[in-house]
């Protein structure tokens, strides 16, 4: 196990990780930058005694060392297209107003929002990180209390495990992708957000989308996916599934928050992760 990995697994609090003889070797030979590509082009039909893909060490830093088993194979791709009906019709003017608005607009207009009741209780507003011409958006619920004090979504333990599923595909928060909520707003005592909530703040979600025009959107948990989907779902029925908003697919997985609580479904969220890195890769 590498310095970097050990770190990452103490910082993470997981347990140690086994190791198959022959997999230090394997490390050696095959590049970081490659560790995504050849988990991709792994044959689903491979035997079950065969030594792990080089992309396992790659998971362990986001999985305790009882959740290290390979995605299911065979998952066939389904297509799920669902449209979306026009945002804020109670609002069209206000929509319309958010629909014009450049980044910098668009943020300053999500400070000073003052549509919903979230607004009466917050620190500040949330409105988003990373690379604004990214391939992949993660769309959230909404700001915890950290997110609440910081201004950046998905900060302190949630975050650092988002990071690490992220690392576990060759992906980096600021790099090629985007991070933000359904609301902007933390929602008192870190309750679920309300669906009008979710309507409300959806013109700035939508905008968002818009300027940044991602080759997939991820949805991470139920209310992330009601906003982008406008349905209600649930995640495990939602898991292995290809949705669309417009032209882009949509993947459903767990909130990290969420994974936090249940430890038995990280290798559940990895599967989920690997499932949209082939979708992007075909899309």
């Amino acid at each position: 196990m590498s310095a970097r990995r050990g770190a990452i697994l103490r910082e993470m609090g997981l347990a140690p990780i086994w190791r198959l003889r022959g997999v230090e070797a394997q490390e050696a030979e095959v590049p970081a930058s490659g560790v995504a590509e050849v988990a991709s082009t792994a044959s689903p039909e491979a035997p079950s005694h065969a030594p792990p893909a080089p992309a396992v060490p790659k998971l362990a830093e986001f999985l305790p060392a009882a959740d290290l088993r390979p995605p299911i194979p065979n998952r066939p791709p389904q297509s799920a297209p669902l449209a979306h009906p026009v945002t804020a019709a109670l609002h069209p003017e206000r929509a319309k107003r958010i629909a014009a608005l450049d980044w910098e607009a668009l943020e300053a207009d999500i400070r000073g929002c003052t549509a919903c009741r979230l607004c009466e209780r917050r620190k500040q507003a949330v409105p988003g990180v990373g690379d604004r011409q990214a391939e992949w958006m993660l769309v959230g619920e909404g700001p915890g209390a950290e997110e609440d004090q910081r201004g950046e979504p998905f900060v302190g333990a949630a975050g650092k495990l988002l990071d690490a599923m992220l690392a576990s595909i060759g992906l980096k928060r600021g790099e090629g992708v985007y991070i933000a909520n359904a609301v902007k707003c933390r929602p008192p005592h870190n309750r679920t957000p309300q669906a009008d909530e979710i309507e409300m703040c959806k013109p700035y979600l939508e905008r968002q989308i818009a300027l940044i025009r991602p080759r997939i959107l991820l949805a991470l948990g139920r209310p992330a996916a009601m906003a982008l989907l406008d349905t209600e779902l649930s995640i495990g029925a939602s898991r292995g599934r290809i949705f669309h908003r417009d032209e882009t697919p949509v993947v459903i997985t767990y909130h990290p928050a969420y994974l936090l609580r249940n430890q038995a479904d990280k290798a559940k969220a990895w599967e989920d992760l690997c499932f949209a890195r082939k979708v992007v890769a075909g899309h």
